[in-house]
């Protein structure tokens, strides 16, 4: 479960790295409100994801024993 929330992580720092990613100047910069999307949806898609995975991990905990 470990890696997988690594993964998602990842995830996330990827689409700030492609919001982030100087493409002015070089013959990219035509795509570069395409990667603009693609970093906006990959941070919200692995945040909502990694959310749930919260949400369920706490709710299954909070059904074992005590959340606290």
């Amino acid at each position: 479960m470990d890696r997988f929330i690594l993964l998602l992580v990842a995830g996330i720092l990827s689409g700030f790295a492609l919001l982030k990613a100087p493409l002015a100047g070089t013959f990219l910069a035509s795509i570069a409100p395409v990667t603009d999307v693609i970093g906006i949806l990959a941070i919200l898609i692995f945040s909502l994801f990694l959310i749930k995975e919260f949400w369920k991990y706490s709710v299954s905990k909070k059904k074992d024993s005590d959340f606290f």
